[in-house]
C-alpha cells in the first residue's frame, strides 16, 4: 500500500473528482488510476449496477484485463446463478463497503466457484478486492481489483481504504449518468425492429433479432467496455432463479448507451405446454419516461423529503398542497425546493421537469426544450 501521504492524496482526489461533473467512462478511467495510486492491482473491473434491482448495467476492464470478454457471460452466471458469498449482492447487503478474498474470506476462497472456475484457472489472479459503491440511495455499481501469485494479497488497510472511498464512487458514477443528453444525430437513437434475444438451456444464444445485434453494439460503443452479453446473462440467470422460486422479482435493469439513450432490459423464462424449455426470452427495448424518473431522481442525490417533495412536483402539485400533503410550511417546501434544484442543477419547476423527463425525449421528436424548460421550436 502507498504511503499515507498518497493514500490521503487518493482520497481526497477522488472525492474531487465525485464532484466535478464528469462523464461516466472518464470519472470512472480517472478513478481506476486514483485507487491504483493507493491500491496496486494487476487487473480491474468495473460495473455499474441498477440501484433498485441490483443488476449489472455495464462493465468496463482495466491493466491485464483489458479487452479479454471472452468469459464475461461466465462471470454473470457465476455470480447471479450460485451461491457466492462474496458477490456484488451480498456484499451491498453486507455492513461491509469492501472486501479481500485472502483476508476477509480465507477460509472460503478454495470454495468460491467465481475463483476456482474463473478468476484463478483462466487469468492466474491469487487474490481479489471487491468494493461496492454505496450510499444511502443504494448500490450504483462495483470495482473488483485483482493480484497475482507472486504479489501480496489485499491487507486490512488497503480494504479499509477501499472502503473509505465507497460514497464517493458512487457519487461519482450518479453524477455521470445524467452529464449527457441524448444525441439524435447519433444512429443508436433507433434500433431497427425489435430487440430480442433467446437463450437455451446450456446458456447458448440461439436466436437474435437485427434490432438486438444494434443494441448490443450500442452498449459497447466506449473506451474499455466489456461484452455487453455480460449483462445479459446476468438477467438470465436471474431469471432462471425467478423460475425456480429462488427469487420473486423479474429481472430488470435499465442502462444507458454512449449517445444517453435510456433502455430497459427485462429477461423471463419461456415454458412449453408439457413443461419446462430451460429457454429465456431477453427484451430490449427504449425506455419510457415513468420508466426512469425514479433512477434519475434518485441520481440527483436527494434526500427522502426531498425526493417526496420532487414526486409531488412531478405530478404538477403547487407548493401550498405540497405542505398540506407532507404536514410541512410552505417555507419548508421552499426550502426543500431549492435543494432540489441546487443538487439537479435547475433554477424552476419548468426546468425541473424538463430534466427528469425530457433529456432524451425531447430532441428525438425534433424539438428542443427552451430556457423555461418547456417545447420551443
Amino acid at each position: 500500500m502507498g504511503s499515507t501521504l498518497t493514500i490521503d492524496r487518493a482520497r481526497g482526489d477522488l472525492d474531487v473528482l465525485s464532484r466535478a461533473g464528469l462523464g461516466l467512462e472518464e470519472f470512472v478511467a480517472e478513478a481506476v488510476e486514483t485507487v491504483q495510486r493507493a491500491v496496486p492491482w494487476q487487473g480491474a473491473c468495473v460495473g455499474t449496477h441498477d440501484p433498485v434491482t441490483m443488476m449489472l448495467t455495464s462493465g468496463r476492464k482495466f491493466g491485464d484485463l483489458a479487452d479479454h470478454d471472452s468469459l464475461d457471460g461466465l462471470f454473470s452466471i457465476i455470480e447471479y446463478g450460485s451461491d457466492e458469498r462474496s458477490t456484488f449482492q451480498a456484499l451491498a447487503a453486507s455492513p461491509h463497503r469492501a472486501i479481500g478474498m485472502q483476508t476477509s474470506l480465507p477460509d472460503y476462497v478454495d470454495r468460491s466457484e467465481r475463483f476456482t472456475r474463473l478468476v484463478r484457472p483462466h487469468f492466474g489472479y491469487a487474490d481479489e478486492a471487491r468494493l461496492a459503491f454505496r450510499d444511502q440511495l443504494g448500490m450504483w455499481g462495483g470495482m473488483a481489483l485483482f493480484r497475482a501469485a507472486d504479489d501480496p494479497w489485499f491487507d486490512e488497510d488497503e480494504i479499509a481504504f477501499l472502503a473509505s472511498v465507497s460514497d464517493a464512487m458512487a457519487r461519482g458514477v450518479r453524477a455521470g449518468m445524467l452529464t449527457r443528453l441524448a444525441d439524435p444525430a447519433l444512429p443508436d437513437a433507433e434500433a431497427s425492429g425489435p430487440a430480442v434475444i433467446i437463450v437455451d438451456a446450456d446458456d447458448q444464444v440461439t436466436h437474435i433479432s437485427v434490432g438486438a445485434e444494434e443494441r448490443l453494439a450500442q452498449l459497447q460503443a466506449f473506451a474499455h467496455s466489456t461484452d455487453p452479453l455480460g449483462t445479459v446473462f446476468a438477467l438470465v440467470t436471474a431469471a432462471r432463479r425467478m423460475r425456480r422460486s429462488e427469487t420473486d422479482a423479474a429481472p430488470r435493469a435499465r442502462l444507458r448507451t454512449a449517445s444517453g439513450i435510456w433502455l430497459v432490459v427485462h429477461a423471463a423464462p419461456l415454458a412449453m405446454r408439457d413443461g419446462m424449455s430451460g429457454q429465456v426470452v431477453v427484451t430490449i427495448e427504449q425506455a419510457r419516461p415513468p420508466e426512469i424518473i425514479e433512477l434519475v431522481v434518485a441520481a440527483f442525490g436527494l434526500t427522502v423529503r426531498e425526493r417526496d417533495v420532487t414526486r409531488l412536483v412531478l405530478q404538477g402539485v403547487e407548493t401550498k398542497e405540497i405542505a398540506m400533503a407532507l404536514h410541512v410550511s410552505t417555507y419548508t417546501v421552499q426550502d426543500h425546493l431549492k435543494a432540489v434544484f441546487d443538487k439537479a442543477g435547475v433554477r424552476s419547476r419548468r426546468e425541473l421537469i424538463s430534466r427528469v423527463y425530457f433529456d432524451q425525449y425531447v430532441p428525438r421528436l425534433g424539438r428542443a426544450v427552451g430556457p423555461s424548460g418547456w417545447f420551443s421550436g
